[in-house]
């Protein structure tokens, strides 16, 4: 991919957290979540914010490793048949597709049908702890997650230099965290939210399907360069400075 297509690449990876965050895997389980990492009641959080806070960041960054790690060994696989970029674009393009079909349920695939999430009986003690629950939910990642999380994967085995790999899924992960952060620090805000929106999740799956789709034909056709390109010459020139 080029440094252009590059550019939009982040923002891609970046929505797909979003995305993730709001996913019916995801969302209906934070409150869950916040509880196990931090040992305190959804009450207690809304009086001790700071060290809610604090869990809740290592938590993101347990994941967030994991995610890191898996862009980087997409790109270097992708790397090491870099004498078949074209093949491999396509290829990915095409996986990218597949995803974005499970996700509006009209392709069923089964290994993504099963659930891979490590269950901890009991967090292990301290700070680190809520780095290892991280780590354990990024490395089993759920089926809502996963068809977006390979999509992001595809898109960084495209990639030619690593450092953009692992770009694409600092800013996938950043998309997951950023809400999560939020919802840590505002807990009750979080579940009236929460109570309103429960009833769209099933559009954000859609929603998720459609992104997958469009993303993945773009990449197949070679064509997601050129929407790059034609988006940054309508971006104003005070923003790429500040990109």
């Amino acid at each position: 991919m080029s440094e252009t297509g590059a550019g939009l690449g982040p923002l891609v990876a970046f929505l797909g957290g979003i995305l993730s965050f709001l996913s019916p895997c995801v969302l209906p389980l934070v409150p869950s979540y916040l509880g196990f990492i931090t040992g305190f009641t959804l009450e207690e959080m809304g009086n001790r914010r700071r060290l809610a806070m604090i869990h809740a960041t290592l938590f993101v960054i347990g994941f967030s490793i994991v995610f890191v790690v898996l862009g980087a060994s997409a790109t270097a696989v992708g790397s090491a048949f870099r004498a078949y970029k074209d093949v491999i674009q396509r290829g990915g393009g095409i996986l990218i597709i597949a995803f974005g079909l499970y996700c509006l349920g009209i392709l069923k695939l089964g290994f993504l049908s099963q659930e891979k999430r490590f269950h901890l009986e009991e967090k292990p003690l301290g700070y680190l702890g809520s780095v290892l629950v991280g780590m354990a939910f990024g490395a089993g990642w759920s089926p809502c997650i996963g068809p977006i999380l390979g999509g992001i994967l595809s898109l960084a085995a495209t990639e030619a230099d690593l450092t953009r790999g692992m770009g694409l899924l600092i800013a996938y992960s950043a998309g997951l965290a950023v809400p999560f952060l939020v919802a840590a620090v505002a807990v009750e805000k979080f579940l009236d939210w929460f109570q309103r929106f429960r009833r769209h999740l099933n559009l954000v799956q859609r929603i998720s399907g459609v992104l997958l789709v469009i993303v993945g034909l773009l990449i197949a056709t070679g064509q997601f360069t050129r929407l790059a390109g034609y988006l940054q010459k309508l971006t104003p020139d005070f923003l790429l400075r500040m990109l």
